[in-house]
């Protein structure tokens, strides 16, 4: 059975998936007695996007002392965002009035976000992460979807390594909140990149594929996807009011549709391929019942809205606990590390 987490993009709402493997982990660690049990210890194959990613990147950190055990535990990893959100989203009236308020340059200066991504990575590369992961961004001048992919480094060396922290400063660059990233593989070759969320904004789907053409080509049924959401409830948009919005009127409702509706696709889809073996209960979807007093931007990292997503995330494990229980059950199971073979499938020139 190969173990996959996902996690989806979503800013500031990060903090909800992140509570929850807070709580999965600790049901980990009393499940085994070791209070130094991680979440990079238990899943075989990782995937995330934007906000997904950074937090899949923390959880995959080595540890200085020892290389092969994580660095991070799941809550020092959403603290990223609890103690630094609003670092992270701060704008001052000049750049709100410079930028349009995000409709004529990026909202947000991307320096806080580098500066706490060196902080936690240094010059970490891909390569050196705990287990396999994919991370999706979208490549500007290819016009081509590009995954950072941990175990590309064995099929394509350096050109398929990268410094962590810019993976992670990629694929969140969510379009009109900051600038597009330029980041140089390890052999010099440049991408400039945007926010995964632009097409994969759930990446389970990916994960599965990049799996399914793992050693030994594992279907549905040699699988266990667990899938965490950012929230399910989304702004309405009024058709009085959208029908005669123009381009700037649709910058903002389009980039939340499109992320919203790649997610709802990805879930959908890897339903219908689970429950069409008899292997439903493989696939764990993980979302919010209810967002409480949360904001849905997310770029909200106002101090009460910090809290109120801790409480949403706090909440949805709680409402979760028995499923969770499954989880750390399966997880516990014994199983063989994912291998790749060379070469299983294509690798697009963006890979």
């Amino acid at each position: 059975m190969k173990k996959i987490l996902s996690i989806d993009g979503g800013g500031i709402r990060g903090i909800i998936p992140g509570q929850v493997l807070v709580a999965l982990e600790e049901k980990l660690q009393v499940r085994t007695g070791n209070p130094q049990a991680r979440i990079a210890d238990y899943f075989d194959f990782f995937a995330g996007t934007s906000t997904g990613g950074i937090l899949t990147c923390i959880s995959l950190c080595p540890s200085n002392g020892d290389p092969t055990k994580a660095r991070f535990s799941a809550k020092e990893a959403v603290d990223l965002y609890v103690e630094n959100g609003k670092e992270i989203f701060d704008v001052s009236m000049w750049q709100n009035i410079h930028s349009g308020f995000g409709t004529m340059d990026e909202k947000y200066n991307a320096s806080a976000l580098e500066s706490l991504l060196e902080g936690y990575f240094g010059d970490l590369r891909l390569s050196q992460l705990l287990k396999p992961c994919l991370i999706p961004a979208y490549d500007i001048e290819r016009r081509v979807s590009h995954f950072f992919a941990q175990h590309d480094f064995a099929q394509k060396g350096n050109g398929g390594d990268f410094l962590v922290r810019d993976v992670c400063r990629a694929t969140s660059a969510a379009p009109t909140y900051f600038e597009a990233a330029l980041v140089r593989s390890c052999s010099g070759i440049s991408y400039p990149l945007v926010d995964g969320g632009v097409f994969a904004n759930n990446p389970a789907l990916c994960a599965y594929s990049e799996v399914r053409n793992a050693v030994g080509k594992p279907s549905a049924k040699d699988m266990f996807i667990v899938s965490i959401g950012t929230g399910s409830e989304h702004t309405p948009y009024r058709y009085p009011n959208a029908k005669d919005w123009g381009a700037i009127g649709w910058i903002r409702p389009v980039i939340d549709i499109m992320m919203a509706g790649a997610s709802e696709t990805t879930d959908y889809h890897l339903k219908k391929i689970f429950s069409a073996g008899g292997h439903g209960d493989n696939y764990v979807r993980i979302q919010p019942s209810r967002m409480g007093n949360a904001n849905l931007e997310m770029d909200d990292a106002r101090q009460p809205n910090i809290q109120a997503l801790v409480e949403v995330g706090i909440e949805t494990a709680q409402n979760c606990s028995q499923e969770l229980d499954r989880i750390v059950e399966v997880l516990l199971q014994s199983s063989d590390p994912v291998e790749y073979a060379l070469p299983l499938y294509t690798i697009n020139e963006s890979r």
